[in-house]
């Protein structure tokens, strides 16, 4: 018997989520230990006036590739997980994801050299790119309007509780002599996705997903057991089932979705805002902060067990206030949390930016410690409200765009594309967490403290571009939002500008009590009226 409750649900699938928390402390916590600087070590071995050796570690642009190997890795799975999802179905694509996490772990477990590290990443990210695009896609098709955001968002409240635990994991370990310091974290990185696969087992598939196969007993089923406790009958069941069945009878006279149908005039408007949606929310820095935040806080005098502990507490701050937007981001809308956040988190960047560039200097050549991308310093007060503003920009990104960049986009697409666009707009996440990851520590050598300066102009850029082209799709039924940019008849038109589009939740929570919307209840009680009032007999004279 699967099971029915919407919450348990969720915190099935968004484990998916947790595995990309995982990969990302695992990496974070262990690149300034000295078990990993050693074993990865690259050039001349050397040893100080005491005989023990010097470790390095990889140089700067090696290090860049060993962490974005991963988003590569996920870019590719995000992108094939449009035709799994589409064939096997959402459930069945995230248990693929599971087997396969495995088997990457294996490796990077086992990993005797960069070369063989590489390749386990790049295995665990192909991993993570099937489950972050389709978890949220089967979240959002099982999720009623008013509570889609909060399980949606549930993701993201994973992914930070991966990022601390396996943190806490890793600096466990790191008292662990030689290698087994970071062989343990990454063999335990494969828990999660054990419990991932044998839950989801327990779990209904998507009955959008089972429409679309005509499947239509199963799908009364699976809306009867989430959203009617057992009532066939229940008015939000039907009118469900009607809205799914009217969606796609009218996508069956049009044709088979390939990722080209995502670029015709019909869809490249909301093609754009999703791919955008993923593009910015790696373009505000976030998961730059969480891959190197060790070089951050080294560079602002942390050091040892101090540097490890300071670097957790944004962690917990990430966990914390993620909970805040999981709970109220249906009450607050979409566009509202994206700009605002937006502009959080460009003040503290450029915050940062101004302290280091005002009090700061460049390290000696080949960096602080050694490690060339620490290239900055800055001491005193200064690097504490650098640390401060760090802490702040992490509490700003959790509550607004963490959350609601997961949420978003599965929402602005019909049924019969959804698997794919989501796919897509995943696959830009990862195509640009790979560069990120690539590029951040050559940055910090090259460009040093201008990089807080690049990442406040692109939150600056995403804050306007979402005021004037994302429109709101809060409270709104999955086949409402087609309203925003097709008419009746399913041709593409410039309807409400996005600025004055509201969400709907009042209507939504009237629908799901219900199973008919406010404005039409009004409707036909007026019309009941005037016939009541029409058909009336006369008084007596």
């Amino acid at each position: 018997m699967a099971v029915g409750n919407i919450y348990v649900i969720a915190a099935i699938a968004v484990i998916g989520g947790g595995l990309f928390g995982f990969d990302i402390s695992s990496m974070s916590a262990i690149i300034n230990t000295r078990a990993y600087l050693c074993y990865f070590h690259q050039g001349p071995i050397k040893f100080d006036e005491n005989g023990v050796q010097e470790c390095n570690g990889p140089t700067a642009d090696v290090q860049g590739g060993i962490t974005a190997s991963m988003a590569g890795g996920s870019w590719l799975g995000a992108l094939i997980s449009g035709f799994l999802s589409d064939i096997l179905g959402r459930k069945t694509s995230i248990m693929v994801g599971a087997v396969i996490w495995c088997i990457g772990s294996v490796i990077v477990c086992a990993s005797q050299n960069i070369p063989m590290l590489i390749v386990g990443r790049i295995v665990n990210g192909f991993s993570v790119g099937i489950c972050s695009a389709q978890v949220p896609v089967y979240i959002s098709e099982l999720a009623p309007p008013t509570k889609r955001g909060r399980l949606v968002g549930l993701q993201q409240w994973a992914i930070t509780w991966g990022i601390m635990i396996m943190f806490y994991i890793s600096y466990g370990t790191s008292f662990v002599d030689g290698p087994a310091a970071f062989r343990i974290p990454w063999a335990l990185q494969m828990i999660p996705a054990i419990l991932l696969f044998f839950g989801m087992m327990l779990l209904p598939e998507s009955p959008r997903w089972l429409a679309r196969r005509d499947r239509w007993e199963d799908c009364l089923a699976v809306l009867t057991l989430v959203h009617g406790k057992g009532d066939r009958n229940a008015p939000f069941v039907l009118r469900e089932y009607d809205e799914i069945k009217g969606m796609c009878e009218f996508e069956r006279r049009n044709a088979d979705v390939t990722y080209l149908e995502l670029l015709k005039p019909n869809m490249i408007n909301r093609t754009h805002i999703g791919v955008f949606t993923q593009i910015w929310s790696q373009l505000t820095g976030m998961n730059v902060m969480m891959y190197y935040i060790s070089y951050i806080f080294s560079m602002a005098g942390l050091e040892g067990n101090n540097l490890l502990v300071s670097s957790s507490i944004q962690y917990v701050i990430n966990v914390i206030m993620t909970v805040p937007a999981i709970l109220w981001v249906d009450r607050w809308g979409r566009r509202p949390t994206l700009i605002l956040g937006a502009i959080g988190m460009l003040t503290f960047l450029f915050a940062n930016g101004g302290l280091m560039a005002s009090y700061g200097h460049a390290a000696p050549a080949g960096g602080l410690g050694g490690i060339e991308a620490q290239s900055w310093i800055i001491r005193g007060p200064p690097s504490k409200a650098v640390i401060a503003c760090t802490y702040l920009f992490v509490a700003v990104y959790a509550i607004s765009w963490g959350p609601v960049s997961w949420i978003y986009p599965p929402e602005l697409f019909p049924l019969r594309v959804r698997g794919k666009a989501n796919a897509l707009c995943t696959s830009s996440n990862w195509a640009f967490n790979f560069a990120l990851g690539y590029f951040v520590p050559p940055a910090f050598v090259n460009i040093q403290w201008k990089v807080y300066i690049l990442f406040g102009v692109f939150c600056t850029a995403m804050c306007l571009h979402v005021f004037f082209l994302f429109p709101e799709t809060g409270g709104k039924t999955l086949e409402e939002v087609e309203a925003l940019f097709t008419d009746p008849k399913g041709i593409p038109y410039i309807g409400i500008p996005a600025w004055k589009t509201k969400s709907q939740r009042r209507r939504a929570v009237h629908l799901e009590q219900t199973g008919v919307a406010e404005d039409e209840e009004k409707r036909t009680n007026a019309t009941v009226q005037h016939n009541e009032l029409t058909t009336a007999e006369p008084p007596e004279a």
